[in-house]
C-alpha cells in the first residue's frame, strides 16, 4: 500500500510539472496538497518549495529563447522581496478577508483584460507581484496572484511562461532557504526529492510540447482554468 502511494504521489508530482511547463504556473496547485498529505503541512510545503525551485530551473532551459528578462524584472524582484518580508504580516491576516481579497483582484484583472482596460492592468502588476511573494509564505504558493501580474504584461504564451519561469524560481528559491535553514526536510522527503528529478524533464517536455501547439486563444482558457482552481481553493481553505 506504501508503495503505491509512493507511485500516487510520484505521478502528481509529474502531473504538477506538466501543468506548470504548459500554463507558466499551477504546479503548486497539485503539489502543495498532495505533498501537504503525504508528508504533514509544514515538510510538504518546504518540499514542495524546493521541488518546483528545481523544476524552475529545468523550464527556464526549455524556454530559454523566450525568457522577456527585461519585463519581468520589476514584477521578479516584488516577488522576491514579498515572499522574504511579506509573509509574517499575512499569517497574522484573517484567512477569510485574504480570499476575498485575492478574488476580487482576480474579478478586476478578468474585466480589466476582457475590455483591455490596459491603466487599470498595468498598475495592478506591481500590487499583485507582491502580495504574491508574500502570500506564498502562508500558503506554499504564489501562484494565482503572480500568474495575474505576468498576464497583466501582456506576454504572448512563450514568453508568458518564461517570465513565470523566472519569477517563480526567485520566489521559490526564496522560500526553499528560508525552509533549509529551519531543517524541516526530513527522510522521506530526500528521498522524494531524488525520484521527483527525472519527472522534472520529463513533466516538463510535455508541457513544453503542449503550450507550443496551443494558440493564443487556447492558452489563454488553460491559464484562466489554472486560476479558477486556484479560486476554488482559496475558497475551500477559506472555509
Amino acid at each position: 500500500m506504501e508503495m503505491l502511494a509512493i507511485i500516487g504521489v510520484l505521478f502528481l508530482v509529474c502531473l504538477s510539472f506538466a501543468v506548470s511547463a504548459s500554463a507558466g504556473l499551477g504546479g503548486s496547485l497539485v503539489l502543495v496538497p498532495t505533498l501537504a498529505l503525504f508528508l504533514g503541512t509544514k515538510e510538504g510545503v518546504a518540499l514542495a518549495a524546493l521541488l518546483l525551485s528545481s523544476n524552475n530551473v529545468v523550464k527556464i532551459i526549455a524556454y530559454r529563447k523566450t525568457l522577456p528578462f527585461r519585463a519581468a524584472a520589476g514584477i521578479t524582484v516584488l516577488i522576491v522581496f514579498g515572499a522574504a518580508m511579506g509573509s509574517t504580516l499575512l499569517v497574522r491576516a484573517p484567512t477569510v478577508v485574504v480570499t476575498f481579497a485575492v478574488v476580487a483582484m482576480f474579478v478586476a484583472s478578468v474585466v480589466a483584460e476582457r475590455f483591455q482596460l490596459k491603466p487599470i492592468r498595468v498598475g495592478f502588476a506591481p500590487l499583485l507581484a507582491f502580495v504574491s511573494g508574500a502570500s506564498s509564505g502562508f500558503s506554499g504558493t504564489s501562484g494565482p496572484l503572480k500568474g495575474v501580474a505576468i498576464r497583466n504584461l501582456d506576454l504572448d504564451r512563450r514568453h508568458f511562461v518564461g517570465a513565470a519561469s523566472l519569477a517563480s524560481f526567485a520566489g521559490d528559491a526564496t522560500k526553499t532557504a528560508v525552509f533549509a535553514e529551519a531543517e524541516l526536510l526530513g527522510r522521506d522527503s530526500v528521498v522524494l526529492a531524488a525520484a521527483a528529478v527525472p519527472l522534472m524533464a520529463l513533466g516538463t517536455w510535455a508541457g513544453s510540447a503542449l503550450n507550443e501547439r496551443a494558440g493564443e486563444h487556447r492558452f489563454a482558457i488553460l491559464f484562466w482554468t489554472v486560476m479558477g482552481g486556484y479560486t476554488v481553493r482559496l475558497g475551500i481553505l477559506a472555509f
